[in-house]
């Protein structure tokens, strides 16, 4: 796979990057591509291993570690090199139905268990899979491939993300007719809204849409279920329905002071900024202020670059969690996923503007201080210690007494996760929040309780990746075509 000897011959190497301080400067993707002979080079490096930990998706020291998609890396890796283009975009796009995301977003589970990294650096499968569909759309390989054939069932899926595109692109494929319903404004769920432009460009997301509804699946936006539409009407329209509403509830903070003017919820705050970029005046909502992020992860950063692309004053990051350790840890060993330190572009730019990392971790928020007229002005905040409850056996991170601090704070983002899906569609439907449908004595976890309704993505199994939606989809897609058919070929 790739050259024997690549991965002694070559270096990684990856696509190159603004400064930080250049990219300040406006909200587009700052990561060019490096030339196809360039990356060429990089998918020679992908050794002949044998065992392709890279693609195996398996739970390893409880956290995923390969592909959960199980994508055909060795394979397309091979053909990219061999400079068999389309067959490498054909092997790609085998598993995985929108490789443009996943190249832009994926953490590269893929890449932490890569046997090159065993000893060295690890071939970079997501660029190169990112290389591989943006050379194909460059030299027009991807075109609509409408259904010959049409089977006569239709499928009403909600929610127009990661999950709900995989689920109506692949029964689409298969014949089925297909509408999405999206209550926002465009579709792309999280794609569109919960992921900043200079991470993913609104218009790979748009081109991707135009090209599932040139193969025929229609989009119904700005419509609601389970508030605007019935979703028991949905039911006796069409032959099954599809809840991949996300999970979008997210864990709020419970401090004095929560209620003072000038705190959001993250995803709030970015669904904002994009809406207004795409709708042609970048926000300003963070200029001049100081701005606490509590909440360490993607999201998190993501309000970072996004506050400094904003002209904020200050930006600081909270992290509950004692700050990882460089390198992996004994009780860590490779292809388990590496539980390291992780500087992201957002922190990478803070601390170009302001000279320092912006995170503190071991920290929470303790309390919110507002002035008189209900505005948010100052952050008490309290350092964390880890400590095992004696009843559990568990170890939680606990306020120490003595460790307050103030922050001046004016806007307060709130990135601390998410608690699951919102419970309106499915209260309507009389249905329970899903928590683990894998218990529930259905004919798969994708079915619910009512016949010809399923859920999917992040709805189904809480907040997660981009890429686990995509599986999800995918699995998804192959139950309901089963229960209109009796049989699938998916």
């Amino acid at each position: 796979m790739g050259k024997p000897t690549g991965f002694m011959e070559y270096d990684r190497r990856e696509n190159p990057a603004q400064t930080p301080l250049e990219r300040l400067g406006h909200w587009d993707e700052f990561h060019p591509l490096l030339p196809l002979e360039e990356r060429r080079i990089q998918a020679a490096r992908c050794m002949e291993c044998g065992i392709p930990f890279c693609q195996s998706g398996a739970v390893l020291g409880g956290m995923v570690s390969g592909c959960p998609l199980n994508n055909l890396v060795p394979e397309w890796n091979d053909l990219l090199y061999q400079g068999a283009l389309s067959h490498a975009l054909e092997r790609l796009r085998k598993t995985n139905n929108f490789p443009e995301f996943t190249g832009r977003v994926c953490p590269a589970l893929c890449e932490a268990a890569c046997t090159c990294g065993l000893h060295g650096d690890p071939v970079t499968v997501r660029q190169n899979e990112l290389g591989i569909i943006e050379e194909a759309q460059r030299q027009g390989l991807i075109a609509p491939q409408p259904p010959t054939a049409r089977t006569g069932k239709r499928v009403a899926v909600v929610g127009s993300g990661p999950a709900g595109l995989t689920v109506a692109d692949q029964l689409n494929r298969r014949g089925h007719l297909v509408t999405v319903l999206e209550r926002e404004d465009r579709p792309g769920g999280l794609l569109m809204y919960g992921i900043p432009n200079m991470k993913l460009e609104k218009t790979v997301v748009a081109r991707t849409v135009e090209r599932l509804e040139a193969e025929g699946v229609t989009f119904r936006l700005n419509t609601d279920v389970g508030r605007d539409l019935d979703p028991q009407a949905l039911r006796e329209e069409f032959d099954a329905v599809v809840l991949c509403t996300g999970a979008k509830e997210p864990r709020d903070l419970q401090v004095p002071g929560r209620d003072s003017q000038g705190v959001l919820f993250a995803v709030d705050y970015l669904t904002q900024a994009t809406r207004a970029l795409l709708d042609g005046h970048p926000s300003t909502a963070a200029k001049g202020l100081d701005v606490v992020i509590v909440g360490g992860g993607d999201t998190g950063n993501d309000c970072v670059g996004t506050a400094l692309r904003q002209g904020c004053r200050s930006v600081t990051q909270l992290e509950m969690m004692p700050c990882p350790p460089e390198k992996r840890a004994e009780n860590n060993p490779w292809p388990q996923w590496p539980r390291v330190k992780k500087t992201d572009y957002g922190q990478e730019e803070a601390a170009a503007k302001f000279g320092s990392d912006p995170r503190i971790f071991e920290t929470t928020v303790k309390e919110l201080v507002s002035d008189e007229q209900g505005r948010l002005s100052q952050v008490v905040t309290v350092k964390l210690a880890p400590k095992r409850d004696k009843k559990s056996g568990r170890v939680q991170m606990t306020p120490v007494p003595g460790t307050e601090a103030t922050l001046p704070c004016q806007l307060l983002l709130i990135a601390a996760g998410f608690l699951g899906p919102q419970a309106y569609p499915f209260a309507a439907l009389g249905l329970p929040i899903p928590k683990d449908a894998g218990e529930q004595s259905l004919p798969s976890p994708y079915h619910t309780a009512l016949p010809g309704l399923f859920t999917a993505g992040d709805a189904r199994r809480g907040q997660s990746l981009v890429v686990w939606a995509i599986r999800e989809g995918r699995e998804c897609a192959r139950q309901v075509d089963l229960h209109l058919m009796g049989y699938t070929n998916l």
